[in-house]
């Protein structure tokens, strides 16, 4: 039993279980009723998702400074007081069933679920290691 850190509409590995969209916003251009066949998600969980304001100042590609103060801001509202226990939530629930997080960004390295790897980690999570798009 573990999480799985992934890139939202890549391939589900098997045995993955129920994948977790952590984004802001829904997929554009697709019916709702398709995000799962298209390997998206299963269930839309924004909780977990930077807050639009701070997507707002940190758009792809981000350099280093940028990258530094997106990542200082995402934990500090990972650290709001719902969000610690959604992260707590997982992290307990990775040890009784198989689950998946994800985000649409290429690069985990300067994606959000980096951190929310870290922060799950951090809770002692139990986690899959795949090392694809991860650069620590």
């Amino acid at each position: 039993m573990a999480i799985s850190i992934v890139r939202l509409g890549s391939p589900r590995a098997k045995g993955e279980g129920l994948r977790i969209g952590t984004v802001r916003r829904p997929p554009r251009g697709v019916r709702k009723e398709d995000y799962a066949a298209k390997d998206i998600y299963d269930v839309w969980f924004p909780n977990l998702a930077p807050s639009e304001a701070l997507l707002k100042t940190a758009s792809p590609p981000l350099d280093d400074t940028t990258w530094r103060a997106f990542s200082r801001k995402f934990r500090a509202e990972m650290k709001q007081p719902a969000a610690r226990r959604d992260l707590d939530l997982l992290a307990a629930l990775s040890h009784q069933a198989d689950f998946a997080i994800g985000c649409y960004c290429e690069d985990e390295s300067r994606c959000h679920r980096s951190i929310l790897r870290t922060l799950l980690e951090d809770r002692g999570a139990a986690l899959k290691s795949t090392g694809a798009g991860r650069k620590r």
